[in-house]
């Protein structure tokens, strides 16, 4: 690790001295490098993880890779970057250093390319550390972002990773002294330490993503979408739809629908057995059913399952740590509630937020602007997805939001921005501005109080008078004031 960082140190104090075109250059290399390895790396993770779809984590990497470069692409990142000429300010670029970043085993190749893009972008040398589950697939990830931007022109040294991945050696590699950032992508506990570290830090909060379906929804539209989403690479997004929240009077339409997109809707006794397989420990999810298939989770749980199940949902009416379906579960594990109204809707969605999704997303499905704006008001989260999937609206993929693998939660989740981060977030901005407004400052006479004008009176009149003995002040000023007061009417 120490060897590690003060590599990557060197190289990127070489790699101060670049332009903007030679870092272009190198940053469109590395995209079109891990784009064009975006199949082989899924297959690569999946292998070594035993998490998520081969086929759609071949669809995070192009979008770690070439959906993020797209987004980045024309940002200045060197020099004068900006010049308000009317104001005189001008703005210059300056990158941290060494970034530290930490990879999560839910996604650990496309979060390796999205992290190697955004750091070379603005000039920054990265020191990745891996998981210890996935560490030779995100070290391979790395291996061909290295390749590419050392025959671009890169300094050799630029791009880092730690092949003995542990908790320790990750903990000294944020309070190294060389590091001069942190991106941490992963659990609680890991986020805790890049804050407690002493260095600069983006952390992510949990996602326990609540999905409303107003009754004004499209819910054919609405149903598979959120099918979609939540089978997508067996929902290790962390934006991925946890429970579906739905109107009363459409309930019915909502589960016919379910159905007809390969969703099992579990019996009582069955979602008992399926709480026991959630959570065997109250308030934590059983980490043998991340981002395994539906039939994994139902043979844990011994239940059984049609053929071609994409989805498993359980009936819900409760929130809370010791209740399993109202927990993040990062699984095609979904609690299903139904609300009496849009109130209801409101009081279930913040309930499930405040037990362990606060900054991060919701989702709804409605053709009522006004609710879904109430939503966008009253929610205390840092992104609202509408009438598309959540998993990959929330990275960029089916929205305007800017494309990254790291989703601040702001100050409701904890986290110092509320953004998606990206290359803008890796800069320290220096501006040098110019004088444009004159202040005339009073002049410095020792310290002395100058006497106002009415109190010069009193005293002159005091020393005419040859007394202070016999002849009140305050008196002599209440007259003068009186005098003031006739003169000036």
């Amino acid at each position: 690790m120490r060897t590690a960082v003060k590599t990557a140190k060197e190289a990127q104090q070489a790699y101060m001295s670049y332009t903007q075109e030679q870092v272009d250059r190198i940053v469109q290399a590395v995209a079109e490098a891990a784009f064009a390895q975006s199949e082989r790396l899924a297959q690569m993770a999946v292998e070594e993880t035993g998490m998520g779809v081969a086929a759609h984590k071949k669809i995070k990497n192009e979008v770690g890779s070439k959906a993020v470069y797209e987004s980045i692409k024309d940002v200045k990142t060197v020099g004068i970057i900006d010049e308000d000429k009317v104001n005189k300010v001008v703005e210059i670029a300056a990158p941290f250093g060494v970034v530290a970043a930490i990879i999560p085993t839910t996604n650990p190749t496309s979060t390796a390319f999205f992290k190697t893009l955004i750091a070379l972008k603005t000039r920054n040398a990265v020191v990745v550390s891996p998981h210890p589950y996935a560490v030779n697939c995100t070290h391979e990830a790395l291996k061909v972002c290295d390749a590419a931007a050392v025959a671009a022109g890169a300094p050799k040294g630029l791009i880092q990773c730690l092949t003995m991945s542990s908790m320790e050696a990750t903990q000294q590699l944020m309070k190294h002294p060389d590091v001069n950032l942190i991106l941490a992508t992963g659990g609680g506990a890991l986020v805790k330490a890049a804050y407690s570290s002493g260095k600069p830090a983006y952390g992510v909060g949990p996602g326990n993503v609540p999905v409303y379906i107003e009754r004004s929804a499209k819910i054919e539209k609405a149903v598979k979408d959120i099918v979609d989403s939540k089978s997508f690479d067996y929902g290790t997004i962390c934006a991925t739809e946890q429970a579906i929240v739905v109107d009363r009077n459409v309930s019915e339409l909502v589960t016919r629908e379910l159905k007809k997109n390969g969703a099992y809707i579990l019996s009582d006794d069955e979602k008992r057995l399926m709480e026991k397989t959630i959570s065997p420990i109250p308030g934590k999810v059983n980490p043998k059913i991340v981002g395994k298939s539906p039939q994994t989770i139902a043979q844990l749980a011994g239940i059984t399952i049609p053929e071609g199940t994409r989805i498993i949902v359980g009936m819900e009416t409760e929130v809370g740590k010791n209740t399993p379906f109202s927990l993040e579960k990062l699984s095609p594990v979904f609690a299903m509630y139904v609300a009496n109204d849009v109130k209801d809707a409101k009081d279930i969605c913040l309930s499930l937020l405040n037990l362990g999704g606060r900054g991060h997303s919701l989702s709804l499905h409605t053709e009522n602007d006004a609710i879904a704006r109430e939503f966008a008001v009253e929610m205390p989260v840092s992104r609202i997805m509408v009438n598309t999937m959540s998993s990959v609206g929330a990275v960029g993929g089916t929205t305007g939001l800017m494309p990254s693998l790291t989703l601040g939660c702001g100050s409701f989740g904890g986290n110092i921005t509320s953004d998606n981060v990206t290359a803008k977030h890796l800069l320290n901005i220096k501006r040098m501005a110019y004088g444009i407004k004159e202040v005339q400052p009073p002049k410095n006479d020792g310290g002395a109080v100058t006497a106002s004008p009415q109190d010069q009176i009193v005293s002159q009149v005091m020393q005419a008078m040859g007394s202070t003995n016999t002849v009140d002040p305050e008196m002599v000023k209440g007259l003068v004031s009186e005098i003031v007061k006739q003169l000036t009417k």
